[in-house]
């Protein structure tokens, strides 16, 4: 066993291993991910992941460019079956016409089927490169330090994510279709340069203006889709803050101020979608048009060549089909353009994020601690939020197995500690170490393995309570959740709720009071057994009395792993076998309570800033009555409080 168990009764009793999540996932991770050098366009940057699909690509490409040329062939045989009727009408000799009937039926059957394999296969690529870029994205997302998250916004994340990641799928399953377009045009205009020159040029005479068109569409397009995307993320950030925010919006009374800031982004949204569609309503018919031009002349001179006989019937019919072919691809051309264009947008703001490098890396040679003993070492640790000085100089050590409560003003660098501590950011000076080894020097995530935090508003997942507490260990036994459950005094209300620990919390917890979300986060920490345990204020929110049974199991739990506590309330503090005083990132004290009330007057200052009556209660383990509170502050002000507050006497 790595860690030593926690073998008292009804504590928990289990094996851990090495890393934190130790079941084989559920999927494969992408076969493949972007290319790094940003010099390169947007599709080469993305061809990687297409490519490690390539038999599918193949196979669909190949099928479709296999159907687009039996298609080509096709007008040429409609154009000699014309031909062949009034030969067969003569003669009565029909066996050629049902010849060339057979052969363009069984053409036309086997397009179907390669056209239908070859969308299949492209179909099932483009999808499977959404699926892979998605993953790609949000496993980087994760390799990513908080301090991209501190600076960026929730709902552009997901805004790139989910649609942005969207927008390139969809052109790529497309855009095979202009590729086919674009072979089709090539072998129709060789047959119809070498059918009749002069008919051949007029039919192309829209093509260099067409051209001209699109170049400027293009160039009108990108910037509209940059901003479609950037505003609908926009959007997606506001209604994201109103889901989270509801409680905050509906207390203040803000639902309009809320409808109000919604429909102002939405406002700009539809400014530039309406942009986008003035272009496309103006450029698309007019490109698309612009080949009827070629139909016109075709009709007109090509009648006329008939009529003259250079040219037979069965030549003008096959010429016009060739000739819609033709045009196909500019009535595609103006579309396409738009989705590449939103697609060119939608990847480098996915690149925005591909591109992001986390500030916390692992080393080359980094060093892996199986079993740790706990021993806590903070020297001259300087760090800054934004340029701010957070801690400056500070310098602790924790023994292993000892308890640590570390206790300061509202900014005094309390929570940074914890944070520095997980390496959730790195300091700007001076070293943390753990059992000697410096936090640089350890993989990330086996320190994290090793050091659990609770925080004062834990995150519950919308999932089970029971996945909820093995969320550490996903393959930990019922046994072992309902033990945790136990430690932590959350199996009672637990079993009161309507699914017992298959009940789903709903989002982020919220069906469950605060503390009863803390009382979870203990649970899920506990069951993965830490050698290093930290807990910011982990029980505020949760009930004096039920706070005290915690506290009693917890008193088993302490001595058999290293413990720092963020604390305001004394009743926790009281765990603690040292209690270090944090002012102005800063230690200015460090001793037992008896000693810091004694010597240290801040410590006394700091503790004063509670509600005395929470100090009482904490400090009889039960709540009082109003009446009882009454009489123990008056005896307090009879006996003389160290409060301030109370120095004047009580106001009934």
């Amino acid at each position: 066993m790595l860690n030593p168990s926690l073998d008292d009764k009804d504590i928990i009793n289990f094996e851990a291993s090495l890393e934190p999540v130790n079941v084989k996932p559920r999927f494969a991770d992408p076969k493949a991910k972007i290319d790094q050098d940003k010099s390169k366009n947007w599709f080469r940057r993305v061809l990687p992941i297409l490519l490690a699909n390539k038999w599918s690509f193949s196979m669909g490409i190949t099928l479709m460019i296999t159907t687009m040329m039996l298609g080509v062939s096709v007008p040429a045989l409609i154009g000699k079956l014309v031909d062949s009727i009034e030969p067969a009408l003569l003669t009565g000799d029909t066996n050629n016409f049902i010849f060339l009937v057979t052969v363009i039926f069984i053409i036309s059957f086997v397009r179907f089927i390669g056209a239908a394999v070859g969308s299949y296969q492209l179909g099932r690529v483009s999808n499977q490169l959404e699926a892979d870029l998605r993953s790609v994205v949000y496993n980087h997302l994760f390799t990513l330090s908080f301090s991209f998250f501190d600076k960026t916004q929730t709902g552009q994340l997901i805004s790139r994510a989910n649609s942005d990641i969207k927008t390139i799928q969809m052109f790529l399953m497309i855009a095979p279709m202009l590729l086919t377009s674009l072979l089709s045009f090539a072998f129709a205009a060789i047959y119809m340069l070498s059918v009749h020159l002069t008919l051949a040029l007029a039919s192309m005479i829209a093509i260099p203006l067409v051209f001209f068109l699109s170049v400027k569409l293009r160039r009108l397009t990108f910037p509209l889709s940059w901003l479609t995307q950037a505003r609908q993320a926009d959007v997606a950030v506001i209604v994201d803050e109103n889901v989270n925010g509801q409680r905050i919006v509906k207390s203040f009374a803000q639902e309009m101020m809320q409808v109000n800031l919604l429909a102002r982004a939405a406002k700009k949204l539809q400014w530039v979608q309406v942009r986008s569609v003035d272009v496309s309503a103006f450029y698309n018919p007019l490109i698309e048009n612009l080949s009827v031009l070629g139909s016109v002349l075709v009709w007109v001179y090509g009648g006329w060549l008939v009529i003259e006989g250079e040219i037979a019937l069965g030549s003008l019919v096959a010429f016009t089909m060739y000739l819609m072919m033709i045009q196909m691809p500019f009535r595609f051309l103006g579309w396409m353009l738009m989705l590449e264009q939103r697609a060119k947008a939608s990847a480098g703001r996915i690149f925005e994020i591909l591109d992001e490098t986390s500030e916390i890396k692992d080393k080359e040679n980094i060093v892996e601690i199986e079993k740790l003993k706990g021993e806590v070492s903070f020297k001259n640790v300087h760090f800054a939020y934004a340029e701010e000085p957070i801690l400056k100089g500070l310098s602790f050590e924790v023994e292993p197995n000892e308890t640590v409560a570390i206790v300061g003003q509202t900014g005094s660098g309390k929570s940074t500690i914890i944070r520095l501590l997980s390496r959730f950011y790195d300091v700007d000076k001076g070293s943390i170490s753990v059992d000697g080894v410096n936090v640089q020097d350890m993989g990330v995530r086996n320190l994290h393995y090793h050091v659990t935090q609770v925080l004062d508003e834990p995150f519950l997942f919308s999932v089970s309570i029971r996945d909820n507490i093995a969320y550490g260990r996903p393959d930990a036994s019922m046994d072992e959740i309902i033990q945790a459950a136990k430690a932590a005094e959350a199996h009672d209300f637990i079993e009161l709720t309507s699914d017992g620990y298959d009940t789903i919390v709903g989002e982020r917890g919220y069906t469950l009071s605060g503390g009863q979300r803390q009382r979870l986060g203990i649970a899920r920490a506990l069951i993965v057994d830490p050698s290093i345990l930290i807990l910011d204020d982990a029980t505020s929110a949760i009930d004096v009395k039920i706070e005290a049974k915690i506290h009693k199991s917890l008193l088993k739990l302490l001595n058999k792993r290293t413990t720092i506590l963020i604390a305001h309330r004394l009743s926790t503090i009281n765990l603690a076998d040292r209690i270090l005083v944090l002012d102005e990132g800063e230690i200015i004290a460090s001793g037992t309570h008896e000693e810091l009330l004694r010597d240290e007057p801040r410590y006394s200052e700091i503790l004063s800033q509670q509600s005395t009556k929470e100090i009482i209660e904490e400090e009889q383990g039960e709540e009082e009555t109003d009446e009882e509170y009454r009489k123990r502050i008056s005896e307090m002000l009879v006996q003389g409080s160290p409060n301030d507050e109370f120095k004047g006497g009580f106001d009934e």
